[in-house]
């Protein structure tokens, strides 16, 4: 009895889904559980496998197509996969389903294809006229010619070009290519325009002392990962000093619904990693109940999933507050942009020695740039500035943070 393959839900908020890629072709033997095909999520990618064993008989969307919950991607008839020579005409069903799932994106060749392709689109200049060929109005000895004909005149369109047009003509001089987004990379830049649009986003930017932290860091490292199998890192301490602030300005861990703030006391803190198709924010739940060790494994565990491409939607559902960390791309400066529906985002940069006054005298100290972001509409200036500077007052302290947490 033949099985259809379902598109499965795929949790709350998702409602449809794009065919990133089939992992079996038609006439391909499958077993219950194998992964059949890719799905590309709003949020996150996930695999459908097979709900028996079988043959994959008929492939219902090729790769790139949007699908709804629901909706039949296939059907598993049962069966094992033939063994059809080339050229029958189940090799060729075969064939034609593997060249439709290439997409049918435009591209352009190198150069020699292209002068190929004009040369052979310019017609061949014709040949000359016989004696029998010329029209008998012309008289022998006549001086007259048969009349040419006149060149059409073409109008050059004036005014702005269509916003379909390329800016640039493709010629072999200019090459380009055109990928279609990726349904995670379209609803980046869908929210990342939607935060700027409804949101009054404002940064303020201060700078840390990071020399405890890292005199700490250098003396604790060997013991903190033989107890912890992990290494201490940076972003612990941030975390750590986020959340203490986020007691002292409850603002920062709200939210707007309507005309009223939703004021959150549990803090959940999202940390942006970087994953093949764009930026990720999993959240680390209870981060306020967490030690430094359990910190520095949430991180690297979500770091993992997100370069493996296993980020489920509860790993980055919700979220009460984000801290993100252009530093370790080299970043110096930056403005985050706020990851809605909440109102603060706070951005850590590269560390760098420079000269600061200390006691009256310039020496070198490693510092850091840290920027806030937040939503101007529940967060004023005055309080903004104040938690930059708490948690300036946490991160050079860091015993502090030990007591805090």
């Amino acid at each position: 009895m033949s099985v259809n393959i379902l598109v499965p839900a795929m949790g709350e908020s998702v409602v449809d889904a794009r065919i990133g890629k089939w992992l079996k072709h038609e006439g391909d033997a499958v077993t219950v559980g194998e992964p059949l095909v890719e799905l590309e999520t709003d949020k996150v990618d996930l695999e459908v496998p097979a709900p028996q064993s079988g043959v994959l008989a008929k492939i219902a969307h090729t790769e790139g197509a949007d699908v709804k919950i629901g909706e039949v991607l296939g059907t598993i008839e049962p069966g094992t996969a033939s063994t059809t020579p080339p050229g029958s005409p189940s090799s060729s069903a075969n064939l034609t389903t593997s060249a439709r799932s290439v997409p049918a994106t435009p591209s352009v060749g190198p150069p020699a294809a292209a002068e190929t392709a004009a040369e052979l689109s310019t017609p061949s200049p014709a040949p000359r006229a016989t004696k029998d060929e010329v029209p008998k109005s012309v008289t022998p000895g006549s001086t007259s010619r048969p009349e040419s004909p006149r060149p059409v005149e073409r109008e050059t369109p004036v005014g702005p070009a269509r916003p379909d047009e390329p800016h640039v003509p493709v010629t072999p001089d200019h090459p380009v290519e055109r990928i279609r987004l990726s349904r995670r990379r379209a609803t980046i830049a869908k929210r990342l325009v939607e935060a700027q649009h409804t949101a009054a986003m404002l940064t303020t930017f201060n700078e840390v002392d990071m020399s405890a932290v890292m005199t700490l860091r250098e003396r604790e490292k060997q013991a903190f990962k033989d107890a912890h199998g992990v290494g201490l890192g940076i972003a612990s301490f941030f975390v750590k000093a986020a959340v203490a602030a986020l007691r002292e300005f409850p603002h920062l861990n709200a939210e707007i619904e309507g005309d009223e703030m939703v004021l959150k006391h549990y803090y959940d803190v999202g940390i942006a990693v970087d994953a093949a198709e764009g930026l990720v924010v999993p959240v680390l739940r209870g981060a306020d109940r967490m030690t430094f060790a359990e910190i520095e494994l949430g991180i690297r565990a979500m770091a993992h999933k997100a370069q493996e491409g296993s980020l489920t939607l509860d790993d980055i559902r919700g979220g009460t507050f984000t801290i993100t960390n252009g530093g370790v791309f080299g970043s110096l400066m930056s403005t985050p942009i706020l990851n809605p529906p909440q109102v603060g985002i706070l951005g850590l940069h590269a560390i760098k020695d420079r000269p600061v006054g200390v006691g009256g005298q310039v020496v070198l100290r490693p510092m850091m740039y840290t920027a806030l972001t937040y939503d101007h509409r529940i967060v004023d200036g005055a309080e903004a500035v104040r938690f930059l500077v708490r948690i300036r007052e946490l991160v050079e302290d860091p015993g502090v943070l030990l007591l805090e947490g």
